[in-house]
């Protein structure tokens, strides 16, 4: 059977004008008109068929049945009140659910974790990593790291950072005998490709290269394993900043050249409109933009100053790029 309850404006009306035993003061407290307080506590009175206070010229009296209804109401009210501030709490606190790509996770966000849970000790993380765009709702995803366009209608949407891309490798491969010099010299080692991308041969047309085989080296079905390969001294991978920048700023890769390709695509901190203000998903958006906006003055002072290459008209020579931006709605 569905529950028979009395307006909640009534009940609040009547435990207030029953605290204070005046109706002003209880109009004062509940930001309404003496004369809308006088009228909730009527309406329950004949809701109720019964008289829930005495009213005397200057004074307003409880009635038994108004004292003894009043620590029902003030019990379920303490309840109630209870009950909001640990919600409340959990939200502050408790699990977090991050969804991002493996990539990303591999790369860029596992090994900085360390630094979130110290500043955060109330805050349970929980990181999926997956190739598809969850579902927030039916995945119990509260917050995700997606590399796109940034247009996702009806979830809030912050940049988290910009990237190029550009060759990165093994300091060990640059200083062997046929050293990097030129992007020409890539002819001269094994490029490090992804399965169906062609962003090798779009980087070489930029950079006015020809000549170089892009049939030679491996294969991988992962930006991180070609980054990681790269790491090993396996040959010269082209890499986005965001996932290059920890071996980067490590020392386990470099940069044999300055010059840049534009990425189509960048990283974008991603939730439901409904819980982008709750404390810990605050938190963690906080945190993710004061990372990338470390690595981006780290970055700046690595970046390898431009030599007279042959430049394409898509290849630009500036430093990398790692720059928060303010958050945006994407409607």
């Amino acid at each position: 059977m569905p529950r028979r309850l009395p307006s909640l404006n009534a009940l609040r009306a009547f435990e207030a004008a029953a605290r204070h035993e005046n109706l002003t003061r209880a109009a004062e407290e509940l930001c309404v008109t003496q004369g809308a307080v006088s009228h909730q506590v009527k309406a329950l009175e004949s809701e109720l068929g019964v008289k829930l206070f005495q009213r005397a010229r200057r004074r307003l009296a409880l009635s038994e049945v108004g004292r003894a209804y009043l620590d029902v109401v003030r019990d379920a009210f303490d309840r109630l009140d209870a009950g909001t501030q640990s919600i409340q709490r959990r939200e502050q606190s408790g699990v977090l659910t991050v969804s991002t790509s493996p990539n990303f996770a591999a790369k860029w966000l596992v090994h900085r974790l360390g630094t979130f849970a110290a500043a955060h000790p109330g805050v349970d993380l929980r990181v999926g990593a997956t190739m598809e765009h969850v579902d927030f709702v039916r995945d119990a995803i509260d917050i995700a790291i997606r590399h796109g366009e940034g247009n996702w209608p009806g979830l809030h949407v912050t940049r988290l950072c910009d990237e190029v891309l550009f060759p990165v490798c093994s300091a060990r491969l640059v200083g062997r005998p046929a050293r990097l010099r030129d992007p020409s010299d890539l002819s001269r080692v094994p490029l490090l490709r992804l399965d169906k991308n062609d962003a090798w041969a779009q980087w070489l047309e930029a950079a006015g290269v020809t000549g170089v085989d892009l049939q030679r080296g491996p294969v991988f079905n992962q930006a991180s394993l070609a980054i990681d390969a790269a790491v090993d001294g396996q040959g010269v991978a082209l890499a986005r900043t965001a996932l290059a920048a920890g071996d980067l700023l490590s020392g386990r890769l470099v940069r044999p050249f300055a010059m840049v390709l534009p990425a189509t695509f960048a990283y974008y901190i991603v939730c439901p409109r409904a819980v982008a203000a709750r404390p810990k998903v605050v938190a963690f958006r906080e945190w993710l933009l004061a990372e990338a906006a470390s690595d981006a003055r780290r970055l700046a002072a690595l970046a390898p100053s431009p030599r007279a290459h042959r430049t394409g008209s898509r290849m630009s020579t500036g430093r990398s790029s790692l720059i928060p931006t303010s958050t945006t709605i994407v409607k």
